[in-house]
């Protein structure tokens, strides 16, 4: 047994001290940081305490980024969730050939962020992108997506949905996969129809399928940065300044290393009170799950 054990910790080691390494010293330096007004053109730090996290909850600029962050996470991830369930329905099936097209909607999920958000640039172009050629020939006025108010946060929502739909579809495709078979067959001799094997069957099925999917994509959601560093750089009139691309400027736009890392803390127990909200939202469900 203790051999058994022993082989275990070397298995897990390597992973262990990648995280000990790249994960938890870097996010105790930046704890550390945040109690220093650091610049980081000048060599002083002085020591503030709790002043940089005193000055962020008067910041109205890292509110206002944190509020276009939360929305963009309200529409995005449960529109992204309903589009990859959907999916993954389809892809679930046992049919010949769906491999195929299960790798063919998750390649956006292994291409390069920047990369993808060039495209999308082009997509979005007035005139000559993608979007606006194909409307043109309907009529449709041209549209500067990317830099009208009313526009951009809705161009970043459906570019979203398309990058993320590969990992949710997968993990949706292995719930679908796990849930038996004799309980749509049990339904089926009670007389349910297709939706009612959807509603009763499926989704209490997907239930912690669905939680997982729902943290990890608000987590991701709220550390958007890539996208909006490539198209809209916070703009336009700081519509698209969400939490990590204004965390990013504090510290290497304005070098203000500690007012970042204080920044970072506070987005951090934002998104630990989202998850535990989540997870309260939806224990009922797993509940019944486990009692199932």
């Amino acid at each position: 047994m203790k051999r058994q054990q022993r082989t275990g910790w070397l298995v897990i080691a390597p992973a262990t001290l990648h995280l000990l390494v790249f994960a938890v010293v870097p996010i105790f330096y930046a704890l550390y940081l945040s109690l220093f007004q650091w610049n980081l053109l000048k060599d002083t730090k002085p020591f503030v305490a709790l002043g940089n996290y005193v000055d962020t909850f008067r910041d109205g600029a890292f509110w206002n980024a944190m509020w276009n962050s939360s929305r963009f996470a309200l529409v995005a991830v449960p529109l992204g969730m309903v589009v990859a369930l959907l999916v993954a329905l389809l892809v679930a099936q046992k049919l010949k050939g769906v491999g195929f097209f299960r790798t063919l909607f998750y390649i956006p999920a292994v291409s390069s962020g920047v990369a993808v958000s060039m495209l999308w640039i082009y997509v979005y172009l007035p005139e000559t992108g993608l979007i606006n050629t194909a409307s043109s020939v309907f009529g449709i006025p041209s549209v500067d997506f990317l830099n009208k108010e009313e526009w951009a946060m809705w161009a970043l929502v459906f570019m979203a949905v398309w990058t993320g739909l590969g990992p949710k579809m997968i993990i949706y495709v292995a719930g679908l996969l796990g849930i038996p078979e004799s309980l749509y067959e049990a339904a089926s001799l009670d007389g349910a129809t297709a939706w009612q094997r959807f509603r009763a069957v499926t989704l209490p099925m997907l239930a912690p399928t669905t939680l997982f999917v729902l943290v990890t994509s608000t987590i991701g959601a709220f550390q958007l940065f890539t996208p909006i560093y490539m198209m809209t750089k916070g703009g336009p009139n700081d519509s698209t300044d969400v939490v990590g691309y204004h965390i990013y400027r504090e510290a290497w736009q304005k070098f203000h290393a500690g007012s970042a890392a204080a920044q970072s803390f506070v987005l951090l127990l934002v998104i630990a009170g989202v998850a535990y909200a989540q997870y309260r939202m939806m224990k009922s469900q797993l509940s019944g799950y486990n009692a199932g």
